[in-house]
């Protein structure tokens, strides 16, 4: 096959690729994540029904990343070894049923226990992805591809915010749960079992066991994808060495920032808004706080997809994930002296922008260094570490704000580990550009 043929072949490949996986492994991720944050919808009726306290509920909503975090990495080592095939659809029927088992809980102790073990039924899902991905797509379309793919997130909550208000309202007394969140629950839980065994079907593992695409295009494809980790990374490191160096651990540090204001606005911005009403006087009911919560999120999937066309347009990485970074956490510390709802909102708007717009293009930095079973170990780790965030973070906010009646000094905390993040992320940018210094000579 000639040069040409190749490159010709290998687009038709990618765009096959895109069409038959992004649009499924985001539906995917939509409900996985949607599984994941429905509490905050949720937490608006259940901890006065449970009778659970600000502090207990953030410790519960935070929980779930415990059993995450030790599970994470060896779940993505089996599926680098086993396939995705078998793995994801193994993660999405358990975490379905421990997501619909949510709705049996009888107060802070079960609703403990549930949270740790929907992070164990989960761990290994997101960065299972975002490894699977690698295994398909040239780096030069990686993080418009994993924008797409993450537009479930914003997506989950401009069409799942609604729907989990929807069904908390109208879901008293359906199958016989006593109330809407209940119900929420058990509903949300369901399509994830079901796609699980979906995805034993409509999920190859890599572009050779691809019967949708040609022997040229297979063949290309591959070819692509091998000469680019040869010249790239180089020589495929193992788990250790992956686990203990430096920059996966600076990286996981990035990343805890990001993430912990991905999580802080998913699990308490229900709740911030409800606050306006005694800020601001003002009255929403349950399904206009989802219809308000779900705003920010729109805007942002549209930022977000530009923003990382742009990263693969210029090839840069580092730079772009920093000042997306620093615009979360100056919009949010802003936000905590506007005086209206209206620009409160706006901008908590910009701090989502700047959250989702850092995700796609921060998970090329990682893959600029590593491959095979050690980027594995090494996408595990950080999202474990960043992920831990989803248990700081929301169990410090609900305990500043159990302790001061007041949401500001969460917000505070927000700003501040982005910030941090953005701060750690310029060293990256000070090594690519010594890296295209060198290339240039």
């Amino acid at each position: 096959m000639d040069e040409q043929t190749a490159e010709v072949s290998t687009a038709q490949a990618v765009r096959k690729a895109m069409i038959r996986l992004v649009p499924f492994l985001g539906l995917l991720y939509l409900l996985n994540y949607l599984d994941r944050v429905n509490v905050g919808f949720a937490a608006l009726t259940m901890n006065a029904d449970l009778g659970i306290s600000s502090a207990a509920y953030g410790l519960g909503a935070g929980l779930f990343f415990v059993g995450y975090f030790f599970f994470e990495v060896p779940s993505n080592v089996i599926l680098h070894k086993v396939g995705a095939r078998v793995w994801i659809a193994r993660i999405m029927v358990t975490w379905g049923i421990v997501a619909s088992a949510t709705a049996f809980i009888q107060g802070e102790v079960s609703f403990y226990i549930v949270r740790v073990l929907l992070g164990i039924a989960e761990a290994g899902f997101f960065p299972g992805i975002i490894l699977y991905l690698t295994y398909w797509f040239p780096r030069k379309v990686r993080a418009k591809i994993v924008a797409l793919f993450f537009l479930a997130v914003p997506l989950s909550s401009v069409i799942g915010s609604p729907i989990s208000a929807l069904l908390i309202k109208h879901g008293d007394g359906a199958l016989g749960f006593d109330a809407g969140w209940r119900f929420m629950f058990f509903a949300e839980g369901v399509p994830s079992i079901l796609l699980g065994f979906a995805v034993l079907f409509l999920l190859p593992n890599r572009p050779k066991n691809a019967k949708w695409l040609t022997p040229d295009q297979r063949t290309a494809l591959q070819s692509t994808l091998d000469s680019e980790d040869t010249r790239e990374v180089g020589h495929e490191v193992s788990t250790r060495s992956a686990l203990t160096d430096p920059r996966v651990i600076a990286l996981s540090a990035v990343y805890f920032g990001i993430i912990f204001g991905l999580y802080v606005l998913a699990f308490f911005l229900p709740q911030v808004i409800k606050g306006f009403e005694q800020q601001f006087q003002t009255k929403y009911s349950i399904v206009e706080i989802g219809l308000i919560t779900a705003v920010p999120y729109a805007i942002a999937a549209v930022a977000m997809v530009l923003w990382a066309r742009h990263s693969d347009r210029t090839g840069e990485r580092a730079g772009h994930v920093a000042i997306a970074a620093f615009v979360g956490a100056v919009s949010i510390a802003a936000a905590l002296y506007l005086g209206s709802p209206l620009l409160v909102m706006a901008a908590v708007t910009l701090c989502a922008v700047g959250v989702f717009t850092a995700v796609p293009v921060f998970w090329q930095l990682p893959n600029a260094f590593l491959t095979g079973v050690g980027a594995a170990a090494g996408i595990g780790l950080i999202n474990s570490f960043g992920n831990l965030s989803g248990f700081v973070g929301p169990y410090l906010v609900g305990w500043l704000q159990g302790l001061t009646g007041s949401f500001r000094p969460g917000m505070w905390a927000v700003a501040f580990f982005m910030g941090l993040a953005g701060v750690i992320a310029l060293f990256f940018r000070r090594k690519e550009k010594a890296k295209e210094n060198v290339a240039v000579k």
